[in-house]
């Protein structure tokens, strides 16, 4: 772990803003639970609300969720359930209205189980990005901004939009740049503590403070680079972690990466690099931001080749030396999307390729161990006929 008053202040910033998330309940405030990028946060915002992310990168609630959800399905929907349903996330417990999307079938089955316990509204979305599907994206925006101003009976301004717009858009700045540090070679953070940042960083109640904390360590990280501090030495295998989204508690695959002599340097998951895109400023901050929201590219659209050409660009400015495209069990989309990403890379880049299916717990960590060893074997080959 790395030695950093300012990281230690970050790897307790989840437990902190309970605290404070608490205090703004009692005081008035409403909050709002997401689940998943695609919730238009500055929405949330403009309503003078809290938007919390909710947890669900945890084996520990899964059996209390499996009395209810089928145990093939989907890790992370079975975890989001197990919380709410045992009532220990304290972020869903202070939660009064929960956001949520049709990204994938289990997930609005699973909604439907959710609208029992809180009031939810389930923005339908689109699974094609072209125009005609940015149109009713946009009616989905507005039908949010019109639930939320009569939940909590304000009026959604385009001021307050354009403020929010802004606020969002620093936030991306500040962990692009935090991100970004790991295109150093050797990186100075290791992707445990990169993936740490990231997590507690998305509980934030205070959303400006957050961000001068994450700029202040990301200087920190860019002064360790520029003085050749890191964990990692320059010839340390560089791997960019594709797939669906990784938190604490369901890291495993990066542990066993790293402790098995390589570097995590980018993820491009939805909790990391494809959370950066800006929203555009000026006109209609309700366009701008359904046209933001709409181009994630998630495995759930039909194409998705935005993915595609977004991991292909992050193997090169991250200098990567392999990638592993990891999968939950049960999840189709990313399931199936991981031959065509293979494919696209092989022909575009030639890096090693690992597609990696699994689930929270530790039974299969022996297992994944080999073949992340056989794999580092293939990368380290690699590094040497192109060095």
């Amino acid at each position: 772990m790395i030695h950093s008053e300012t990281f230690a202040e970050i790897a307790t910033l989840k437990e902190r803003n309970l605290i404070a998330l608490k205090e703004a309940r009692e005081a008035g405030r409403h909050a709002v639970g997401t689940y998943c990028l695609f919730s238009p946060t500055e929405l949330i915002l403009a309503a003078g609300a809290i938007p919390v992310s909710l947890c669900g990168t945890s084996q520990k609630p899964i059996p209390a969720a499996e009395k209810v959800l089928p145990r093939n399905l989907c890790p992370l929907i079975k975890s989001s359930y197990g919380f709410a349903v045992t009532d220990t996330c304290p972020y869903f417990h202070f939660a009064d209205f929960l956001l949520a999307e049709t990204t994938c079938d289990g997930k609005k089955k699973m909604y439907e189980l959710l609208g029992e316990l809180k009031p939810i509204h389930v923005m339908q979305l689109p699974q094609i990005q072209d125009e005609a599907a940015l149109d009713y994206w946009l009616m989905e925006i507005g039908r949010l901004k019109t639930r939320l101003e009569r939940e909590f009976g304000v009026r959604i301004t385009d001021k307050a939009l354009t403020e929010a717009i802004r606020l969002m858009n620093e936030e991306r700045r500040s962990l692009q740049a935090l991100q970004d540090v790991c295109k150093a070679i050797p990186s100075p953070i290791s992707g445990l503590d990169l993936l740490t940042v990231l997590h507690n960083r998305g509980f934030s109640v205070d959303r400006r403070a957050a961000i001068e904390l994450v700029d202040r360590f990301a200087a920190e990280l860019r002064q360790m680079a520029a003085a050749g501090i890191s964990p990692f030495t320059e010839s340390t295998p560089r791997i960019l972690l594709t797939g669906v989204p990784v938190g604490v508690g369901s890291e495993k695959l990066i542990r066993i990466i790293e402790e098995s002599g390589a570097s995590v340097v980018c993820l491009e998951s939805c909790g990391a690099y494809k959370k950066v895109e800006q929203v555009r400023e000026g006109g209609d901050p309700l366009r701008a931001i359904a046209e933001r929201y709409l181009k994630v590219p998630c495995s759930c659209m039909s194409p998705n080749t935005g993915r595609l050409e977004l991991v292909e660009r992050l193997t090169r400015e991250f200098r990567v030396d392999g990638v592993v495209d990891l999968t939950w069990l049960g999840c189709h989309t990313y399931a199936v999307e991981s031959s065509v990403l293979k494919k696209h890379l092989q022909q575009r880049t030639g890096l090693p390729f690992l597609q990696i299916e699994t689930d929270y717990s530790e039974s299969d960590t022996g297992q994944l161990k080999v073949r992340v060893e056989a794999f580092l074997e293939i990368v380290h080959r690699s590094m040497k006929r192109t060095a």
